[in-house]
């Protein structure tokens, strides 16, 4: 059984806190996001986080856990300890994180509503998904969060934006400013970028 070693980072969004972990608990590039007990279904890890009454969602990915508080008026300094013992004697333990990989399930959901662009539009999309993933997921995984590419079309790209960064009150601007900005640099095509669940 290996030690696991376990830290709270801030996050810009004040009702989460990233849990860093020196395991790997995902591949690269593959996260999770669950926004209530009953979408951790695949989860016994997420499901034992929501047995805690404050914690309101839960963000998996490469080695660490975002979690997301109900009670703005609990702080985090009186959490942060009970949370971490939690998953650093759970990782230890070997207890079980997922019931099917979700890497097989994101290929899935990706190709179930990728549909049937043109070939124009596959190219361009292809472009937009290596520059999310290049530039812009890096940033936003060093904020607890991360941002998957759900579509393209018309000029208008959607996004969709996990963990920290949904309900997080700069996610609007990062997704403007940022990586609007970015994405019409690169790509002329786009006119726009989306992010569901998020209202400009």
């Amino acid at each position: 059984m290996s030690t696991i070693s376990i830290y709270a980072e801030a996050s810009p969004n004040p009702e989460s806190m990233k849990f860093v972990l020196n395991s790997t608990l995902l591949p690269d590039g593959v996260s999770v996001d669950y926004p209530n007990l009953e979408a951790a279904a695949n989860s016994p890890i997420a499901q034992e986080l929501f047995n805690f009454d404050y914690v309101g969602r839960v963000f998996i990915a490469q080695n660490f856990i975002t979690v997301s508080k109900t009670q703005p008026e609990l702080g985090w300094t009186s959490i942060i300890p009970e949370l971490r013992q939690f998953i650093k004697s759970y990782v230890e333990a070997g207890g079980e994180l997922f019931i099917v990989d979700p890497a097989a399930e994101q290929k899935a959901a990706q190709a179930a509503s990728a549909g049937d662009p043109t070939q124009q539009d596959g190219f361009t999309s292809q472009k937009i998904i290596d520059l999310l993933d290049n530039y812009v997921r890096p940033a936003v995984e060093q904020d607890g969060g991360n941002i998957t590419f759900k579509s393209f079309h018309d000029g208008i790209v959607t996004v969709n934006l996990q963990g920290s960064c949904s309900g997080c009150p700069s996610a609007t601007v990062t997704l403007k400013s940022g990586i609007e900005n970015l994405l019409k640099r690169m790509v002329p095509e786009v006119k726009e970028v989306v992010a569901e669940g998020i209202t400009v």
